[in-house]
C-alpha cells in the first residue's frame, strides 16, 4: 500500500532545506515509491539531450528535479503551514492548516 502523503499534486509548496531552500512552486508530479515530488521552477538541473526527430538539435535541457517530500511545506495563505487531517460533517477525511485550522482543499 502506498503511503498518504501531506503534498498534492497542484499545491503550493516552499522549500524549507537544501539547496532551493525558501523557493516556492506548484507541485507538478509525485513519486510516492521513491517519496519525491517535482515542483514548478524548483532544483533547476540541466540534461544533455540526445538529437530525435521532436528536437533535432539536442542540446543541454534545463528541467526540474525531484526534491524528497520531507523538504516541502505546504504554503496556505501566504504561510508555510504543517497539515493534519479531520473529518468534516459528512464524514469525509479533509487536510486542515495547523497555524491557522481552515481547510485546505
Amino acid at each position: 500500500m502506498q503511503q498518504k502523503l501531506h503534498i498534492k499534486v497542484g499545491d503550493t509548496v516552499k522549500v524549507i532545506t537544501g539547496e532551493a531552500k525558501g523557493q516556492e512552486g506548484k507541485v507538478l508530479t509525485i513519486d510516492r515509491k521513491k517519496m519525491r515530488a517535482t515542483v514548478e521552477g524548483v532544483n533547476i538541473v540541466k540534461k544533455h539531450a540526445k538529437p530525435s526527430a521532436a528536437d533535432p538539435q539536442g542540446g543541454i535541457v534545463e528541467k526540474e528535479g525531484s526534491i524528497h517530500v520531507s523538504n516541502l511545506m505546504i504554503v496556505s495563505k501566504g504561510q508555510a503551514t504543517r497539515i493534519g487531517r479531520k473529518l468534516d460533517a459528512n464524514g469525509k477525511l479533509v487536510r486542515y492548516s495547523k497555524k491557522s485550522g481552515e481547510e485546505i482543499k
